[in-house]
Parts: C-alpha cells; sequence; structure tokens
C-alpha cells in the first residue's frame, strides 16, 4: 500500500518529508480512514507514509486565558469523550465523538483526521463549524490559520496543500449563557455512518435566543449553517411555536443525495426531526441525556513502549522491533502491510481474526500501548517501540482468563470466529471497570459483530467473569 513509511520525531521533520514529496506523502496518525482510501486504491500516487503519532505534546487538550480550546493534531475521539474541558465548554464536540464508530476507533481516530478527511457525513465537523472553530497549518513555508467554514471546497476537498501539516485545532469555549448539543441519525447504534447529523449551539438570555449557529451534517456537500433557522431564532423566545419554524427553515437548507442509505426526501425530513428534537431538548434541559458520565474508552494506562520515540526510524531500511504478549520480536518483512497482516503472516499469531478488513466487525481486536485498536486499521511499522497483546496473551500460562473461562461456561463460544474480538473487549473493560452494568458491557462490544445469533450468552459471559 505504501513503500515508505517514516516514524517522526518531530513537526520539523514532517514538513521537510512534506515539503520535499509533496502528493506522494501522506501524514497517519490513528489512520483510521487513510487504511481504508488507500486498501480501496483513492490514494494514487501515495508512495510515503508520515506516521506522528510518536511526537510528544500532539495529544494535548488546552484552553487558553482567552478561554480559546486547542486541541492538537492526535487528540483522539476517545480523548475528548473523556475531556473535562470538552464535556464542560464543548460539549457538542464531546457528543459527536462518542457517536463516532466504537471503542477501538475511538482510541485511534483523531479530530484533525476526520476534519481533514473532509466527508460531508464526518460527525466532528458539524460541531466544530458551530463553535466556529479554525485549524492551523504548518509547512516549511512558514504558518496559517485558516476559519473551518472556509476549509473546505468540495465533497472530500479542502484548501489544505499537499506540503501542510494540520497542528492545532482552536475555537472559543462555550460561555455560561450558551447551551448545545448534537443529534445523529444512522442506520444502527454504534460503528454507522450519519444519515443526518445536527450541531446545535443557542446562546440564550432566560428564556430568549440572542443568537444560534445550527449546523447540518450529510445534507449538503460541505457542512454549512442553517442561515435562516438560525436568523430566524434570533431575540426570539425558545418555545414549541419557534422551535417548529426554525426545523422547518434547517430542513429547507438541506440538500442531501439518494443512496442506499437513504432517499433525500427522507433525509430532509429528518433534519427538520432532528432539529426540532436538539432544541427541544435545549428548552427542556435535557440536551445532554443519553450521554454516560463515565464512558467505557477500552483504553488502560500507557505502557512505556508506545508514545514517544527519541529518533525517526525509516522502513523497510529498518526492522520492526516490538513487544507482542511479553515477547520480543523483530520483523524484517510485512512494512506495507496492516498490523493485523503483520501478526498472522508474519507473526504467525492467528487468534487475530480478519473479518471485515475495515474496521466493522472487531474480530481483530488487539491491545496497542495499553489500548484497544482494529489492528487492520493500523499500519504495522506502527508496532516498532510498541507493546502489543492478542488473545493468544490473555491467558496466565495455563491458566485462562476470567473472561476465557465464563466464555467456555456460557457457551459463548458459538462458531468461535469473532470470539477473540469479543474476549480482548471483555478483558479490557474489565480492567477498566471491574464491575461493569450491562449497559457498560453493551458500550464495551458495540465494536464487536457476531454473526451466528443475539449476543446474550456473550453479555451473560462478561458479567459472570465480572464476579
Amino acid at each position: 500500500m505504501w513503500h515508505n513509511y517514516i516514524n517522526a520525531s518531530s513537526t520539523d521533520e514532517v514538513i521537510k518529508v512534506l515539503g520535499e514529496q509533496k502528493e506522494h506523502a501522506r501524514v497517519v496518525a490513528g489512520g483510521t480512514d487513510l487504511i481504508l482510501e488507500l486498501e480501496r486504491g483513492l490514494r494514487k500516487g501515495l508512495t510515503t507514509l508520515v506516521d506522528i503519532s510518536r511526537i510528544p505534546n500532539l495529544d494535548q487538550i488546552t484552553i487558553d486565558e482567552d478561554d480559546v480550546i486547542h486541541l492538537g493534531a492526535l487528540v483522539t475521539h476517545n480523548n475528548c469523550v473523556n475531556s473535562k474541558i470538552i464535556r464542560k465548554k464543548a460539549y457538542p464536540l464531546a457528543r459527536a465523538s462518542w457517536e463516532v464508530g466504537a471503542p477501538q476507533i475511538r482510541n485511534r481516530g483523531t479530530i484533525a483526521g476526520n476534519i481533514i478527511t473532509a466527508s460531508p457525513a464526518n460527525d466532528t465537523i458539524s460541531p466544530l463549524m458551530a463553535l466556529g472553530a479554525s485549524v492551523t497549518l504548518l509547512s516549511t513555508r512558514g504558518e496559517r490559520t485558516v476559519p473551518l467554514n472556509e476549509f473546505y471546497t468540495g465533497v472530500r476537498k479542502t484548501v489544505m496543500q499537499a506540503d501542510e501539516m494540520l497542528v492545532d485545532i482552536s475555537f472559543p469555549a462555550l460561555k455560561k449563557s450558551q447551551r448545545g448539543t448534537f443529534i445523529k441519525l444512522a442506520l444502527r447504534r454504534a460503528q454507522s455512518i450519519s444519515l443526518v447529523n445536527a450541531s446545535i449551539i443557542l446562546n440564550l438570555k432566560a428564556d430568549t435566543v440572542q443568537s444560534a449557529s445550527i449546523t447540518l451534517g450529510a445534507v449538503t456537500p460541505i457542512i454549512a449553517h442553517a442561515e435562516e433557522a438560525e436568523k430566524f431564532l434570533a431575540k426570539k423566545k425558545l418555545n414549541k411555536k419557534n422551535i417548529a419554524q426554525a426545523a422547518e427553515l434547517a430542513m429547507q437548507a438541506a440538500h442531501p443525495i439518494d443512496d442506499v442509505r437513504g432517499s433525500a426526501v427522507y433525509r430532509r425530513e429528518m433534519v427538520r426531526v432532528i432539529t426540532s428534537r436538539g432544541l427541544t431538548a435545549i428548552l427542556d434541559g435535557t440536551e445532554q441525556s443519553g450521554m454516560p458520565k463515565k464512558p467505557i474508552l477500552l483504553s488502560g494506562a500507557e505502557t512505556e513502549g508506545g508514545m514517544q520515540i527519541a529518533e525517526s526510524k525509516n522502513f523497510p531500511a529498518s526492522a520492526i522491533e516490538t513487544t507482542i504478549n511479553g515477547k520480543p520480536y523483530s520483523f524484517k518483512s510485512g512494512h506495507s502491510k496492516t498490523l493485523l497482516r503483520l501478526l498472522r503472516e508474519e507473526g504467525m499469531l492467528t487468534g487475530v481474526k480478519e473479518g471485515c478488513a475495515e474496521g466493522e466487525c472487531g474480530a481483530c481486536t488487539v491491545f496497542l500501548d495499553g489500548k484497544a485498536v482494529m489492528a487492520c486499521l493500523v499500519p504495522a511499522p506502527r508496532a516498532h517501540g510498541a507493546e502489543i497483546t492478542t488473545v493468544e496473551g490473555l491467558a496466565n500460562g495455563d491458566k485462562l482468563h476470567p473472561i476465557q473461562e465464563a466464555f467456555v461456561e456460557n457457551g459463548a463460544v458459538q462458531c468461535g470466529y469473532c470470539t477473540p474480538g469479543f474476549l480482548m473487549s471483555g478483558a479490557k473493560l474489565l480492567e477498566e471497570k471491574p464491575n461493569p452494568t450491562r449497559n457498560e458491557i453493551e458500550q464495551a462490544i458495540t465494536g464487536n459483530l457476531c454473526r451466528c445469533t443475539g449476543y446474550y450468552k456473550i453479555v451473560k459471559a462478561i458479567e459472570d467473569a465480572s464476579q
């Protein structure tokens, strides 16, 4: 899929490579979008990936003295979900991040990557647009900051140049008078692309709207404001009559397409419905209903091997030196594969299953530096210097992990193909939350699909293992 892979140790190194190779090089952080694009042949001529995931301090969420929030280029969706700053001062972004994929995807996928992919169905773009975000782009030519509403030029098209790296996302924190939410409609509860989404932020004085920001996703080529609805709400009371009219105006701003997931007529009507729901939730004070206070992340403590490297590494010139299930491995081949195929084909660790190879089924779930991830969406060279655990490493010698025992006792194995992924998700859940509720168990396995039957025995096995 790529010829050269560079583990970068600084932003200077990144922009140097981008400046030299331009459209032939691409930055990779989480890789959850980029790997699929490469697999599908959508990135013609791309020969070099520049991995920024070991560069220090790019995973920070900060708020400055001007009450402006900053997200680094490595801030993941789960970082936002778990951030007190984002949940308190940018709730629509926290909610949108929670709606992305499943825990394994949210542990790798970055907000910056979501922005750059530039799909109008990407969940975090509409709340960032509503928040008035800007992005900072860095190259050897210097630095520039672009408002997000000027960043997009079309579907999957931006003003970003081939030699530029996104290094910062910034937006003003919500004021005490502002409240907002994010609502997504999809074909299933998790692991699904938006049919329609909406972000709503209101500046309220008592029961009167001082100003409104309403942005719509998946219904226009570029995520944009429902301007007529925003203008209508300004200086009006937030009541059922005005909510109904604003929702109608928002629907008129939508220009969706017909596709296999939904008709244009249906999508337009759903814009009206979810805009009305979002405004009504703000009116009723229930806009944060359904968002868990302590969400399940499937993200343990970082290990020493994974977060930073002292020097850059180029592959295939260097061997991939890694630790798997507590044992050192050195791979001199497999540099242009995914981690899934490296583990199976070079490492002969066939407990890691390939179901979809698209991050949909969770059969390839492993722990990478303490976090549950989909191995099919991780470039193999990311294993260099990392700590990896596969299903083969769950047992302690001849003694099975409690969750393995519970799966056997409850008959939760069934055909067995998806079982390694469920075991890994369940084990990480119990590490994070030793006594999970049924809802928390369901959260933990949203990224794992079982094609045999229902999930009752699987859930029961995890419940029993927690005992």
